[in-house]
Order: C-alpha cells, then structure tokens, then sequence
C-alpha cells in the first residue's frame, strides 16, 4: 500500500536517518543513502514482519544490521580525510573540512552549544560500538530500553549497563572540557 508506506517513511526517515547518522560516524551522505536502503529493505522485506513485534523494533534491526555491513565494508574503502590540510599558498593550513559551508546558524546563536555538540559528538564517536548504539537508539531514536534488547538481540539489563557506561563517558568528556552541571557549579561557589 502506497499510502501506508509514505507514512511509515515520513513518520519514521527522521529518526533513522538520526540513528545512521550516529552510527556512521557523523557521515550526511552515507546516514541519507543508508536511510534510503533500509527503507527499500523494509519494502524488500515487509512479509518477513511479525505483527507480534513492533514495527520501529523491526525498522531499527533493520537499520542496526544496514549500518554495521555499511561499517565493515567502509573499512576497506580509502578516501581523503576532511581533516587533511590544504596545501594552496591563500589557504595554507586550513583543513578540508573548513572549507565546507556550514548548515548552522549564525554564530551569535551557537554559543557554547556548538562546541558542547562538539564535544558530546565527539565522545559519541569514540563510545565502543555497543555503547554508542544503545545510547544512539536510546536518545535519537526513542526506542525502549525492551525494544533496544530485541533489535540488538541482547539482554535488556546488558543494555541498560551499556547506556550507563556511555552517559558515564559522556559525562566525563564534558567535565574534561570544562562543563560541570549546575549542582556541581554551585557547590564550587
């Protein structure tokens, strides 16, 4: 059905492309083109969904399993870091990644919520692979800590001791950055 499918996509592209976006390591490209071939899996695979089980369970499994192929094979493939400096005499020192337009708004609105997105991005990325998918399903997909476990075909307490340790790591990334939350600022005073 055409019209259910539409409304499965816009209900629910957001979110994934949120989850692959995470778990691909921050990459817009490959979070939109993986968002895109989960949705066609779904298509592929609608009469392989059990009504026993709920439908975003089924939906970020297939996501999980997309993104984690999509990773290994990434491996083997060689590009140019964004990284990488640029080596022309006006712009000498600048990285590639610089020199990208940004999306975000003005500067005058960011304030310290660019770099604390920074920094939580950051220790994201660098979260183990376990850790980093629990806490991604759990906080920019919704998903129930029961419905991580299903999708990750692991014990629900495993999973809550996972979304422990990442929100423990999380945590100290921003104290080594400088951020302390406010009942730590006002014992410091």
């Amino acid at each position: 059905d055409p019209k259910a499918f539409a409304e499965l996509v816009r209900r629910h592209e957001k979110p994934v492309y949120r989850f692959c976006l995470r778990a691909l390591g921050g990459q817009r490209e490959a979070a939109a083109d993986a968002t895109q071939e989960v949705f066609l899996r779904v298509v592929k695979n609608a009469d392989r969904w059990e009504e026993k089980a709920k439908f975003t369970t089924w939906l970020y499994t297939i996501a999980r399993n997309f993104c984690i192929d999509d990773s290994r094979k990434a491996r083997f493939r060689r590009t140019d870091s964004l990284n990488e400096t640029v080596g022309k005499e006006d712009t000498a020192g600048t990285e590639k990644i610089d020199m990208v337009k940004s999306e975000d708004p003005g500067p005058d609105r960011l304030g310290d919520s660019k770099r604390i997105r920074a920094i939580v991005d950051e220790a994201v990325a660098a979260l183990p692979p376990e850790q980093r998918e629990v806490f991604c399903l759990r906080e920019f997909s919704g998903l129930s800590f029961k419905d991580i476990a299903v999708a990750t075909d692991t014990g629900e307490n495993t999973v809550k001791s996972r979304m422990r340790y990442a929100l423990v790591a999380l945590k100290d990334a921003l104290r080594s950055a400088g951020f302390h939350p406010p009942s730590e600022e006002a014992d410091a005073s």
